[in-house]
């Protein structure tokens, strides 16, 4: 960490409960570096002045990796073998720098899928996974495989006519069995394949069970089901519910948090989503907030009992979104 001393940081760096601990335009000293030790503040989510013009924006490297990602999926229709050793060197490098990006919300923003989104949403939950992962403490060596496993997660869809998956209405339940499927199918296909290990294997065969075991396709339980496959669940719910999809809008923030807390997406890793959640909240401090009433405010402090329900400013009024059950934040902007 020493090789961070006497760099400028752009932004503030807050801790879990939204407070400032060094502020922005700050010139590292060591003091600083142990009160971010201190803090458990992530060395890899700080953005130093000068840097954030010498690479190209999050958007930008998101757009050119679906595009080399989908190229590399749809090569498996005609060679019939899944690209692994292309998809580890020429997408997961970038998946991983994509998750480095400091502003959690302009990543968000770049990885939300829109239109092409079923490549979107491979290297959408492939970012999203490896941010988990790290916020976790993961290893760069357990990066590596959870970024890839993350990325590949879909990949028996590949099997599945697209006019399904793409079909702008409901499913039918012939369909939907169909498309449930890609489980197990993308799980044949990787335990064919050289270099895939058991949870790159099992992140695809599990990504859809929930610790009550009423998930699919085997209805396995909690400690059944592989560590890695649940990172993956909890960021593939995300990154579909705030994505538009042919048959829904993206979710307003305040749903997706409220049912994620909630289990509306089954059994998910209570801790995995405590960590994920608490992570993307204590971010909100200082930024601007479109309400549910259609004001627009900003987030000024954390409730600690409640980190989902803010104090939010507008204009010269303060809200104490813990004390309206009718006011919740819509939507953060992205700077």
């Amino acid at each position: 960490m020493e090789r961070y001393l006497g760099k400028k940081i752009k932004n503030d760096l807050i801790n879990t409960y939204g407070v400032t601990v060094i502020p922005a335009n700050s010139i590292l000293n060591a003091e600083h570096l142990e009160l971010i030790r201190k803090q458990k503040i992530n060395i890899l989510d700080i953005i130093f002045a000068g840097e954030e013009g010498q690479a190209p924006s999050s958007k930008e490297l998101a757009y050119n990796v679906v595009n080399v990602s989908k190229d590399l999926f749809e090569s498996f229709r005609t060679s019939r073998k899944v690209p692994l050793a292309d998809i580890r060197k020429e997408v997961v490098p970038v998946v991983q720098e994509i998750s480095r990006q400091s502003d959690i919300f302009a990543l968000f923003d770049a990885i939300q899928g829109k239109d092409d989104y079923t490549y979107q949403h491979n290297i959408g939950v492939g970012v999203l996974s490896t941010l988990i992962g790290r916020w976790m403490n993961m290893s760069e060596a357990e990066l590596s495989v959870l970024s890839l496993a993350a990325t590949l997660h879909d990949i028996g869809k590949l099997k599945i006519p697209s006019e399904i998956l793409n079909k702008p209405g409901k499913l039918t339940p012939d369909e939907y069995e169909l498309v449930k499927k890609h489980t197990i199918l993308g799980y044949e296909m990787l335990k064919e394949t050289t270099g895939a290990n058991s949870h790159i294997t099992l992140t695809a065969l599990q990504h859809h069970e929930r610790n009550d075991g009423r998930g699919y396709p085997l209805g396995l339980k909690e400690e059944q089901i592989d560590a890695y496959a649940k990172i993956v669940a909890v960021a593939d719910i995300f990154h579909a519910m705030s994505s538009r999809r042919p048959y829904h809008e993206p979710v307003p923030f305040h749903i997706i948090v409220d049912q994620m807390r909630r289990g509306s997406f089954g059994a998910l890793d209570p801790h995995i989503v405590s960590v994920f959640l608490e992570n993307i909240v204590k971010r909100t401090v200082g930024r601007e907030v479109i309400l549910t009433d259609g004001r627009v405010g900003e987030i000024v402090y954390l409730n600690p009992h409640d980190i989902e329900t803010p104090l939010v400013k507008v204009d010269d009024e303060y809200i104490d979104l813990s004390k309206l059950n009718t006011i919740k934040i819509k939507e953060i902007s992205i700077e």
